[in-house]
């Protein structure tokens, strides 16, 4: 597209991309700002790192991403994963950073390094989590991707898991996407056209602990690239479309060791319970503007109430009937909004069922 500013001129790209690197490798350095998006940068690296631990710190101009002041504005980038790069592919990488502040404690932002130390604090309960991040696709108008400009298509009911034109938006992004992710090593374990046209879903796991955030937050920072190579943008917002419409989560599927096995119900059981008495505090973390997705309406319970049953998708959690029938395996935890930070969900969600970390 000659002259667009908005979509990535792949054919002319295509003619560098498989030029000699001369041995040297291009490091898409990543972190989390200060309203949960994502920022990146490279730094061009002379051998391969046999893990986060052989690359350089590194930092940024954090009066320019909302985590520090302008008079005192280094923010550090302290590399703790590594993904082989889809974008530009081998041997180029990305590198998933923590936040740091100069005088050596986490910044403000920093959710992942508390999360770290809850699920080391109870790496013995061995906590799997599955989350289901749905997103919406609008293009650069800002009007849903696919949907009649200025109009809207006809009611929910034909699009959710739907096939063929008229039923389906925009699947071409989200098969780049999905191959993008595998490439990467994410372990991203399916996807789904949702509810709303141009709302589609991707899972992320089974991960352990500390991984599940760093998988699903990688695997957004390349559905914001795939996007920019098509023109379109990618909300996360609970609410994407007022009215008769239904919102994003981040469906947060959590068991432990002892629920996973025979006689897991009760372990179950008791996680509600705890669960229950630390609502507000987990609607807290769970997102912004979620107030105006969980309604009880749309498959939603209530912001303002805990609930739970078996098969209900109305409730706050979800407690699937094979596992009420087995005796044993998870619950899903349908609370959080589709823009939440994974670090502050899982952490609080381990920290409220098995017992937070030690202070330092």
């Amino acid at each position: 597209m000659a002259g667009s500013t908005t979509i990535s001129n792949t054919s002319n790209l295509s003619k560098f991309t498989s030029l000699d690197q001369n041995g040297c490798i291009m490091a898409e350095y990543i972190w989390i700002d200060a309203v949960s998006g994502i920022r990146g940068k490279t730094k061009t690296l002379f051998k391969e790192p046999a893990g986060p631990e052989d690359l350089p710190e590194w930092n940024f101009d954090g009066s320019s991403t909302g985590q520090a002041p302008g008079d005192n504005s280094d923010v550090y980038l302290r590399p703790v994963a590594i993904f082989p790069d889809p974008i530009r592919q081998k041997p180029n990488i990305i590198v998933l950073c923590e936040t740091w502040n100069p005088d050596g404690t986490p910044n403000k932002y920093n959710y992942r390094h508390d999360c770290n130390r809850v699920m080391e604090a109870n790496k013995e309960q061995v906590p799997w989590f599955g989350l289901e991040q749905e997103y919406t696709v609008f293009g650069v108008d800002g009007w849903p991707y696919g949907w009649p400009k200025g109009g809207f298509p006809g009611p929910q009911g034909p699009y959710y898991c739907a096939v063929g034109t008229g039923n389906v938006y925009c699947r071409d992004i989200v098969e780049a996407h999905y191959k993008a992710c595998l490439y990467a090593g994410i372990k991203i374990s399916g996807i789904n056209a949702e509810v709303l046209p141009s709302q589609w879903e991707f899972q992320v796991g089974p991960c352990v602990g500390i991984e599940m955030g760093d998988h699903l937050w990688t695997a957004r920072y390349l559905l914001h690239r795939v996007a920019e190579e098509f023109g379109v943008k990618i909300s996360f917002h609970p609410k994407p479309i007022p009215g008769d419409w239904n919102g994003s989560g981040l469906h947060t599927n959590v068991s432990t060791a002892e629920m996973r096995v025979e006689g897991g119900m009760k372990h179950i059981e008791s996680a509600l319970e705890k669960l229950s008495k630390r609502h507000k505090e987990h609607i807290a973390v769970y997102g912004s503007d979620n107030e105006l997705r969980l309604t009880g309406k749309h498959e939603t319970g209530s912001i303002d109430t805990f609930s739970y049953g078996v098969a209900n998708r109305g409730a706050s959690i979800r407690i699937p009937r094979e596992c009420a029938h087995k005796g044993y395996g998870y619950f899903e935890d349908r609370r959080p909004s589709s823009n939440g930070d994974p670090y502050q969900i899982t952490g609080i969600m381990i920290e409220t069922i098995c017992g937070g970390a030690p202070s330092e």
